[in-house]
């Protein structure tokens, strides 16, 4: 990586481009940055009585009004106010890196950076640095506190981190704590006056036509960020506490996650901001050649309607006889793994009360572990290892390097994890400094054992898999589980339309798309409500390098439509956002990672609509076959929603394709060049 250190001018003049300024006449110091296109604008000073303040604007526009900074402890002075700048340092980045896996093969790193040392000018002179980088897109800021004298170990008890808006804007949200402890809410749209303490991602659509992102990159070793509702239009950081009330234990040296705001003109501008991985450091797994992008399929959704069970008896669905089927299945349809839950002790009875009788090593007597797992890799398929733990936090980190030698003998290379339990170890939150610390050594130690992860009942995804890319993919939203049991019906159809803007701000989502079946019956009535041309379109819309066909193998006997499953990637060169409405309508295309071929998806909420998508996208001159499986003739999410048609037509960069979406449908594309320019 290079960078450029770009000098420092004092200037008695207007703020130009990454220039330090510092207003005439005045005591007052304002400090400003721009981004590398000078279409954003930081301003930092202190105010009157020594506090940090800053603000920040996007194309002229004020997206963050003035908003103070700081933090106070337990039992030691807070650190909010009395400061002097010290002096200043700025940077330059400019550099490309590649990702194993991701919507992008190729991420862009230009921004320019601001810090800021800062000392109280009285009493016990403590140091506070505070680091922004201003991104085209965004900016990114975080603390920074020097081993110091007179500051060792401290107890946070409150970040003052405001985020001051210039109006009353409609925010995208979901609640804290109140409704479950896994962000498993339905999103809601409501002035920011109508709101509490909010999750991040918060998406923001603001009176003057900007679409805007609050939330958290690199989160290490630190509690949660959430958004506490204050005066007028501002929200503070309100971190989630221990259960001793303390939000954060932590000892100088030490930073915070970065507090980050993104920033565009469209929603599609945030769903394809790579501020957030940019904000994290580097891959520290040298040979990543292990970890690759996965399509499976599992024994899962049939306990969910209660076909199966988890625990034993004429149910168990976890034996190797059910098992191998899969695995037949699986390897007769290209798939590259099957997920087996309730294969292990511990699912007997009431196993969300109290997950120590949970191990890790121990299969029930009717899954042969050894037998089951070389039959898959004769069918060049692997067993997708669970581990639910049920909040028991400690007691599965007891077994962790015991369960990892056992998965690497039998060659199991990933891993579900669960967290079923509204706390871990009966007392933490799962997004307060304890969750966090536990689910990074869950992930540090799946590397060391060359093992990849998706986490269910997570903390919120903050880019830690470009660190660590053994991190697959998480849960944390309302998935397609909830169809089959959940007391409100289920998904609403806008719910995936409202998820690419909000919840996969915060990285991949392990929705499980892929129901093709929708006459089950169940004791809440909860159904799937969507069309089947719409299950085929999630697969593009939702990113996962893990992605799963949900349904029951027998219901994609025989059904075409199963092809476009077979066919979609999960691991993508390029991805652009054709057009979107959150809550209303989206549509995603993305460039197969190992191929050039392009896939879209094109999904809407309970409205039948009629979209026409320019293939711009595409090579010019080049000709392509476009597979289109698209709602049929009656198609209605409520009535009949299994009408699929599928069609081809050669198309090119300069056609428009006119699409016709039913109530809770979509449209999967599968676009393939017939020539390629050489």
């Amino acid at each position: 990586m290079q960078i450029m250190k770009n000098k420092l001018y004092r200037l008695c003049l207007t703020a130009v481009a990454s220039v330090l300024v510092f207003s005439c006449g005045t005591e007052e110091k304002v400090y400003t940055i721009a981004s590398p296109g000078n279409n954003n604008e930081l301003v930092f000073k202190l105010t009157e009585t020594g506090q940090p303040e800053y603000s920040f604007s996007f194309n002229g526009k004020k997206v963050i009004e003035p908003s103070l900074m700081g933090f106070e402890f337990q039992d030691t002075d807070k650190m909010t106010e009395g400061f002097e700048v010290v002096n200043t340092e700025q940077n330059t980045v400019k550099q490309s890196w590649e990702q194993p896996w991701g919507e992008f093969k190729t991420v862009e790193d230009n921004h320019n950076e601001l810090i800021v040392h800062l000392k109280e000018s009285k009493g016990a002179g403590r140091l506070m640095d505070i680091v922004f980088r201003v991104f085209n897109d965004g900016v990114g800021f975080r603390y920074s506190f020097p081993k110091q004298p007179n500051l060792d170990k401290v107890k946070i008890s409150n970040e003052v981190t405001q985020f001051t808006f210039p109006f009353d804007n409609d925010v995208w949200w979901i609640p804290v704590h109140g409704e479950n402890s896994y962000y498993e809410s339905f999103y809601r749209k409501t002035p920011m006056s109508k709101t509490d303490t909010i999750n991040t991602p918060a998406t923001f659509e603001t009176r003057d036509s900007l679409f805007v992102a609050v939330h958290e990159a690199n989160l290490t070793d630190f509690a949660s960020m959430t958004l506490l509702k204050t005066q007028g239009n501002t929200y503070k950081s309100e971190l989630v506490p221990w259960a001793d009330g303390v939000k954060v234990y932590a000892q100088t040296p030490f930073v915070t996650p970065w507090r980050t705001i993104m920033v565009g003109n469209k929603a599609g501008d945030l769903a394809t901001s790579a501020l957030t991985l940019n904000l994290n450091e580097p891959c520290k797994i040298e040979d990543t050649s292990w970890i690759t992008p996965t399509k499976y399929v599992g024994i899962w959704w049939g306990m969910h309607l209660e076909k199966y069970t988890w625990g034993q008896g004429e149910k168990h669905g976890a034996t190797t006889e059910n098992t191998k089927k899969y695995i037949d299945f699986a390897a007769a349809n290209g798939f590259d793994g099957v997920l087996v839950e309730g294969w292990n002790e511990g699912w007997d009875g009431d196993w969300t009360a109290d997950g120590t009788a949970f191990s890790f090593v121990k299969p029930y007597p009717d899954f042969d572990l050894e037998e089951i797992t070389r039959y898959a890799a004769e069918k060049n398929v692997r067993l997708i290892g669970h581990h639910e733990t049920a909040g028991a936090a400690s007691h599965y980190e007891s077994q962790l390097e015991d369960a990892y030698n056992l998965y690497n003998k039998v060659g199991v290379n990933s891993v579900k994890t669960g967290y079923v339990n509204k706390y871990l170890d009966k007392k933490e939150w799962h997004d307060g400094q304890y969750g966090v610390r536990h689910y990074r050594k869950v992930i540090e130690t799946a590397a060391k054992h060359r093992i990849m992860i998706d986490n269910h009942e997570p903390v919120k995804g903050t880019g830690l898999w470009r660190t660590y890319p053994n991190l697959m993919a998480q849960e944390g939203a309302r998935g397609q589980e909830y169809n089959a049991w959940s007391a409100d019906g289920g998904n609403t159809p806008e719910h995936t339309t409202i998820m690419p803007f909000t919840r996969l701000l915060a990285g991949p989502f392990d929705f499980t798309p892929g129901n093709f079946n929708f006459d089950y019956k169940t004791p809440n009535n909860a159904m799937v409500q969507t069309t089947v041309a719409k299950q085929l379109a999630l697969y593009v819309v939702i990113f996962s390098p893990l992605q799963m066909a949900s349904d029951l193998p027998e219901n994609y006997e025989g059904k075409p439509a199963f092809q476009f499953i077979k066919d979609v990637p999960c691991n993508w060169e390029e991805t652009k956002v054709l057009d979107s409405k959150i809550g209303e309508y989206v549509t995603i295309a993305r460039k197969d990672r190992n191929s050039n071929d392009w896939y879209l998806g094109s999904i809407t909420n309970s409205d039948a609509r009629e979209l026409n998508i320019p293939l711009d996208f595409l090579e010019k001159g080049t000709a392509y076959e476009a597979e289109i499986y698209a709602d049929g003739e009656g198609a209605n999410y409520k009535t009949n929603p299994y009408p699929v048609v599928i069609e081809k037509k050669t198309v090119n960069s300069t056609m428009t394709l006119d699409m016709k979406l039913a109530p809770g449908g979509g449209t999967a594309i599968r676009i393939t060049p017939l020539k390629i320019n050489r």
